[in-house]
């Protein structure tokens, strides 16, 4: 038994999920170096971020349902992510944590897994020129 309700339940589940996931997609939509990295229609990616994060946070494990394992990096892996895809990807999404007024401590929790998600899906080394 848990001590205290999922990350899902303290933000107020779905509703609140799906506030989120449309703000972040909004600010994606304006933003000149994310938006080339994403299909023309948002739709299928929008309700695929939706469900993982629902399941992620505690909600119903409908993405594994439907989806299989998240796989994430080899999710991302035919995108060029590099620490500015990183850093904008990551602003636009606690920028939506922020509008959508997500409380602590969740808010704190759903930063720190945005901020590691996120850099372990840099797959670009600035160091490396491709040839």
């Amino acid at each position: 038994m848990r001590d205290r309700p999922s990350i899902y339940e303290q933000i107020g589940g779905a509703p609140t999920i799906r506030r989120i996931v449309e703000i972040f997609y909004a600010r994606v939509e304006r933003d000149p170096l994310l938006r080339p990295m994403f299909p023309a229609d948002l739709e299928p990616g929008k309700e695929h971020q939706f469900l993982f994060l629902c399941q992620y946070f505690g909600g119903p494990d409908d993405y594994n349902r439907l989806r299989g394992h998240p796989r994430l990096r080899m999710r991302h892996a035919p995108f060029p992510i590099g620490q500015a895809a990183r850093d904008a990807w990551l602003a636009h999404m606690l920028a939506a944590l922020d509008e959508a007024g997500v409380p602590e401590p969740a808010r704190t929790e759903m930063r720190r897994y945005f901020e590691q998600a996120s850099t372990a899906m840099i797959n670009q080394n600035p160091l490396i020129q491709p040839s």
